[in-house]
């Protein structure tokens, strides 16, 4: 077999192969005389018919067959003999459709598309400088998260000496007709909460229902906006008959030991509770501001390391990040069949994004690679044990998913990453600064590009 590598870039390569006519002269004769066994050719006993009668009248067939015997060994072996580190599957064109009639004769040529990793050269990787910022915590902050436990805690109790006022919570059955649409099928629900004012609510219903007493009947419409996120009701007109069976306001607890202690055991006072709430939102700040530092490094690895990325890896993770847009979409509540929604240009920029998670993801791995970084089987079983947690499934349950996305090799590649990338963090050199607010930061960061 003759072989020639053909370097068409750094992520595709192309082989030239022909494999010898004695080669495709033994293999024709060997198929030739396995169907002369086994066919059925009137005029001659079953396994008698001549071998050139035979070749005659299974002609297409034993040429198929003869192809598929020789060209998959043929491009293995001039893949395994170019030491290639092939992606996929190679696309493999005849150069002549003539050898093909005359298939037993003369050598068969042709040529395979091969996609490759690239060669990843490093350059600069120790001594990055990056700078981090993580914002402080202030009373406020503290504050704000104090108020959301209050309105965790907080307890609705019925109204008996006023009307509805805004802020209350008034539960309503609803029977709906549609106005211009009177044949879609009538809306009927039963028992609905309505925050009065709330920021989910539409502005009729807060309107139609301040002022009202439990058992109090009302009709009114509602015209909703085009845009409303439920696409059943959105621009459409609805005649809506309530009747109310519950006014209730919020009561806040008051912010008191009494009530830190409700909280858990390990609360004996306001104070203690605030502390542990400060304490958990700066552990929080200097998360993001390690993972914002991290984000840095890579950007600045990224630029410091161009080089071409195999399309089909670019496409595998266009692809995962289209499917967890789709997922994020569906969770709230948004239906991705929308045709407002401009599918081809998201797909674009999520491309622009997938191709440098490849090119990070293989400049991490030849880090990796560079400093002999491994990954134990006691690491990949504690991840495993993290993600069962996580994702409140058994191991085995998580074993089976990642079975299906390459299992513990994908997870210890993964570990062997964020490992590498632990490495740039520690031989950064990290400039630690003030907070400035995101805009802020752009702005900066435009000058310093500039």
């Amino acid at each position: 077999m003759k072989t020639e590598l053909v370097d068409v870039s750094p992520t595709r390569k192309e082989i030239k192969i022909e494999v010898e006519s004695e080669v495709v002269r033994a293999a024709f004769d060997r198929i030739s005389d396995r169907y002369a066994k086994q066919a059925n050719v009137p005029g001659f006993r079953r396994g008698h018919a001549p071998r050139a009668v035979v070749r005659t009248r299974f002609k297409s067939e034993i040429r198929s067959d003869v192809l598929r015997e020789l060209i998959p060994d043929a491009v293995n072996d001039a893949i395994e003999k170019h030491e290639l580190a092939a992606i996929g599957e190679p696309d493999v064109h005849l150069d002549t459709n003539e050898a093909l009639n005359r298939i037993g004769e003369d050598a068969i040529s042709f040529h395979v598309g091969v996609e490759v990793l690239p060669k990843v050269e490093l350059g600069k990787y120790k001594g990055i400088e990056a700078i981090r910022r993580q914002r402080p915590i202030t009373d406020e902050d503290t504050n704000r998260t104090v108020e959301g436990l209050r309105e965790a805690s907080a307890a609705l109790q019925p109204v008996e000496d006023r009307p509805a006022e805004l802020g209350d919570t008034v539960t309503v059955s609803f029977q709906g007709k549609f106005i211009d649409n009177p044949e879609d099928e009538d809306i009927n629900v039963e028992d609905v909460d309505v925050t009065l004012g709330g920021p989910n609510v539409q502005q009729e219903f807060t309107d139609n229902l301040t002022g009202v007493k439990t058992d109090d009947e009302k009709t009114f419409v509602v015209d909703y906006p085009t845009d409303f996120s439920s696409k059943g009701l959105a621009g459409k007109k609805v005649e809506y008959k309530a009747k109310v069976s519950a006014v209730r306001v919020k009561e806040l607890p008051e912010v008191d030991d009494e009530w830190a202690r409700s909280l858990g055991d390990e609360f004996d006072s306001v104070e203690t509770l605030r502390a542990k709430i400060r304490e958990d939102l700066e552990k929080r700040a200097s998360a993001d501001a390690d993972n914002r530092l991290r984000g840095e490094l890579m950007r600045k690895l990224l630029e410091a390391h161009e080089f071409e990325v195999p399309q089909s890896l670019v496409e595998h993770q266009t692809q995962y990040r289209l499917e967890s847009v789709v997922r994020d979409m569906i969770g709230r509540g948004i239906d991705p069949r929308s045709q407002e929604l401009n599918w081809e240009g998201a797909r674009e920029e999520l491309k622009s994004q997938a191709e440098e998670d490849v090119r990070g993801s293989m400049l991490l791995e030849r880090i990796a690679e560079e400093e002999q970084i491994n990954v134990s089987d006691e690491e990949i079983e504690a991840e495993i044990d993290a993600i069962a947690q996580a994702s409140r499934q058994s191991k085995e349950q998580v074993r089976g998913v990642l079975t299906k996305d390459g299992g513990e090799r994908s997870i210890a590649n993964r570990l062997r990453n964020r490992k590498a990338l632990d490495l740039l963090r520690e031989n950064a050199r990290v400039t630690d600064e003030e907070w400035v607010e995101e805009n802020n930061q752009k702005d900066e960061v435009q000058k310093d590009e500039g």
